[in-house]
């Protein structure tokens, strides 16, 4: 009786060895497949990074909101086409000159 006991003691734990050795090869195996993913994927920057992280939300609330407000300006009061289109251009030229003066933090 205790030879049979111990022998399916035995088969129980090669049994459970086994299915350990398949879960830490499993495991091994996703831990390289994450490695190998983080090494390729890009990192992405914190932070205050690219250009229109360089002002804040209200900031560029109001360069779009002002902007708008002056091509409503020209479309409303200009009447000649040509007009309207040269200087919706010349806007959009001098704009980022205007917000680099007018927000610039720079001292």
């Amino acid at each position: 009786m205790s030879k049979e006991r111990a022998r399916r003691r035995e088969a129980r734990q090669a049994q459970l060895e086994a299915e350990r050795a398949v879960r830490r090869r499993r495991v091994a195996r996703r831990e390289r497949r994450r490695a190998l993913v983080r090494r390729l994927t890009p990192q992405l920057r914190r932070g205050r990074t690219g250009r229109l992280r360089r002002h804040t939300r209200g900031e560029r609330a109001a360069i779009v909101l002002l902007t708008g407000a002056a091509l409503a300006a020209i479309w409303s009061l200009v009447d000649d086409l040509a007009l309207r289109l040269a200087l919706v251009v010349l806007l959009l030229l001098v704009l980022p000159a205007i917000v680099v003066l007018a927000l610039d933090r720079r001292t």
